[in-house]
């Protein structure tokens, strides 16, 4: 059975199996059981896929794995929704999306997230972006190309069509997608330039709690170009290029450095943050500020800039007039 065979969930008489075609291949499993699962409440879905009842190739499978040509999917069965349960659109959301949108054509669109909003729902969250652009345009078929982190602002892609999610995750594999962020770092950076190599392991601490931690034995290759903008007391405005894309990495290389990011809980200096809460930094001060990609072989390269957010330019002002 093919992955276009599923469209309504599996029946409650029991688990059912599909095989990935070229359509679903690339997909994350869980971005595949959410738009393939209709009616089945996301938390549900998750939960499942923690306890390794859905299996890929036989195997557990976690939510981040990409699905491949010929992958076989076993699906158990699964609860339904009560009739009309889903993702509610809160009131002026579906304005504010339009209004955050930077660039859009008939393939992809990039959109400014705000800190404090997750990408999706999940761990607790019954929606994140992507299920509320999903809610505010009905029968598109949106996902996304890349994340961010839920306390990073700024450029993420969502795809329109299942070619062009390809296509891109095709160019992240490659690392030809251009990525950069504005970073303020805690301390003087005393180079105009640096760049950080250090490999990357995920960890799991007691509770759940995801941290990362630099692993030259276990970790994947990681590599972070930062590039000093402006020096102000005690901290240095950088422009931070991702080379790879690793999972908190810019937060975790420039803590590597000495020199962690303002308002950086997980990996920060604890002192020094509350002391630049004194000049009202409410949040990580990581924001996603240039995107750089083509949706095709022979297409252009298209940027897109969002700009630094009026509450870090704020902040940023009044730091410096101390």
């Amino acid at each position: 059975m093919s992955a276009d065979a599923l469209s309504q969930p599996p029946s409650s008489g029991g688990p059912q199996y599909l095989q990935v075609d070229r359509e679903a291949s690339g997909q994350r499993i869980d971005n595949f059981l959410l738009r393939h699962l209709k009616g089945v409440p996301r938390s549900h879905l998750y939960r499942v896929l923690r306890r390794g009842e859905v299996r890929v190739n036989k195997g557990r499978v976690k939510p981040e794995y990409r699905l491949r040509l010929g992958d076989e999917v076993r699906i158990p069965p699964l609860r339904l929704a009560p009739q009309g349960e889903g993702v509610a659109l809160p009131a002026r959301a579906g304005a504010w999306i339009e209004g955050a949108i930077l660039y859009e054509d008939e393939r992809v669109l990039v959109i400014d997230k705000p800190a404090g909003l997750a990408v999706h729902g999940g761990s607790g969250l019954s929606h994140g972006l992507i299920e509320l652009l999903r809610a505010a345009r009905p029968g598109q078929t949106l996902e996304l190309v890349h994340r961010l982190d839920r306390d990073t602002s700024g450029c993420l892609l969502v795809s329109k069509r299942r070619s062009a999610l390809r296509e891109l995750h095709r160019l992240l594999r490659e690392k030809a997608l251009e990525k950069r962020y504005l970073a303020l770092l805690v301390g003087r950076l005393p180079q105009a330039e640096v760049t950080v190599e250090a490999a990357l392991r995920k960890n799991l601490l007691q509770g759940g709690e995801r941290v990362v931690r630099v692993d030259a034995v276990e970790g994947k290759a990681a590599r972070t170009h930062f590039r000093r903008l402006r020096s102000l007391p005690g901290a240095t405005l950088v422009e931070a290029r991702l080379v790879t894309g690793r999972t908190h990495q810019i937060r975790v290389h420039a803590a590597h450095l000495g020199l962690p990011l303002a308002g950086d809980e997980k990996y920060g200096d604890a002192a020094r943050n509350r002391a630049l809460r004194e000049v009202g930094l409410r949040r990580l001060f990581l924001h996603a500020a240039v995107l750089g990609f083509r949706t095709g072989e022979d297409g252009p390269v298209i940027q897109v800039q969002a700009p630094l957010p009026s509450e870090l330019e704020g902040m940023l002002a009044r730091l410096e007039g101390q």
